[in-house]
C-alpha cells in the first residue's frame, strides 16, 4: 500500500511539473515569435491608432498605455474628442456619452485597475512569475477552427462589490505558430453570469521590431461582435501625462494629445 501511494505520489508530481514546463515552453515559444523577451522588455510606453464601426460610421480610436500602468483610450465622433477610459495611477474615468460630462469611476474599478494594468504591459506572459501571476497548461482545444494550446492565465484578484474574486482568462495559442488565436474569459456574477467573452486575434503584423494582433474582434458567447482594427503602433513614444488626469469639462478633450504640449 505504501509503495502504491509512492508510486501515486511520484506520477502526480511529474504530471504537474510537465504541465508547467509545457505552459512555460508555449510560452516561451510564443515570446520568441514575436520579437522576444529583451525586445518586449524595452517597451516602456505605447500610441496605438484604430478604426472601430459603429452604425456604419467608421470611428478612430487613440489608446495610450504605459508601463506603470496608466492608459487612455479615446475617440472622436462628429468632431467631438470623448473618454472612453482614462486612469492617472490613482483615478480612472470617462466621458459620459448622454451628458458630455467627464465623471471619475467608482473606488473599485480604479483599484482593479491598479491591481493588474502595470502587469499587463506590455504582455501578461512576460515575466509572469515576477509579477505574481500564475500559469496553467490545459491541454489541447479548439478555437476558430484551428487546433490550439489552451492556456489558463490567473492574474492578482480583483474587487467585486467590496470582495474579493479570482481573475482568471484562458488564451488558445496556435499549435503550429504558438500565437494566440482568442482570449476568454468568463462573466462570474449579474445577469450574464457563465456568459463568455471572447476577444479574437488575427492579421499580425510587425511594429518597432515586435508582432501584434491588428485585429481585434469581441464576442459574446461566439456572436460576433465588435471590432477593432489597428492602423498603426508607435513604441516608446512622447506623451503627454496630461491626457490621462481627470478633467471637470469635456470641453478639454477636444484637443488632440500631442497637441497638449
Amino acid at each position: 500500500m505504501k509503495k502504491l501511494f509512492l508510486f501515486n505520489l511520484f506520477i502526480f508530481l511529474f504530471s504537474g511539473m510537465a504541465s508547467a514546463q509545457t505552459a512555460d515552453e508555449i510560452i516561451d515559444n510564443y515570446l520568441k515569435n514575436i520579437g522576444g523577451k529583451d525586445k518586449l522588455s524595452q517597451i516602456k510606453s505605447l500610441h496605438i491608432k484604430a478604426t472601430t464601426n459603429a452604425q456604419g460610421m467608421e470611428i478612430p480610436v487613440d489608446i495610450y498605455m504605459t508601463a506603470d500602468g496608466k492608459q487612455y483610450i479615446g475617440f472622436e465622433l462628429q468632431g467631438q474628442k470623448m473618454v472612453q477610459m482614462a486612469f492617472d495611477g490613482t483615478t480612472a474615468w470617462h466621458t459620459n456619452f448622454m451628458n458630455m460630462k467627464n465623471e471619475k469611476h467608482n473606488n473599485e474599478i480604479a483599484e482593479n485597475l491598479k491591481r493588474n494594468s502595470a502587469g499587463e504591459f506590455p504582455n501578461p506572459f512576460l515575466n509572469y512569475k515576477e509579477k505574481g501571476f500564475k500559469v496553467e497548461f490545459i491541454g489541447k482545444d479548439e478555437a476558430e477552427g484551428t487546433e490550439a494550446y489552451k492556456i489558463k492565465l490567473t492574474e492578482h484578484p480583483v474587487l467585486k462589490d467590496g470582495k474579493e474574486v479570482s481573475k482568471e482568462m484562458y488564451f488558445y495559442f496556435d499549435t503550429e505558430n504558438f500565437i494566440p488565436i482568442m482570449a476568454e474569459e468568463e462573466i462570474k456574477d449579474g445577469q450574464y453570469k457563465g456568459a463568455k467573452v471572447q476577444q479574437v486575434f488575427s492579421d499580425y503584423q510587425e511594429a518597432g521590431g515586435i508582432y501584434f494582433p491588428f485585429s481585434t474582434m469581441t464576442k459574446f458567447n461566439g456572436m460576433t461582435g465588435q471590432e477593432i482594427k489597428i492602423k498603426s503602433i508607435e513604441i516608446n513614444p512622447e506623451i503627454d501625462e496630461n491626457i490621462f488626469i481627470f478633467k471637470e469639462s469635456a470641453s478639454e478633450n477636444t484637443a488632440k494629445p500631442e497637441e497638449k504640449k
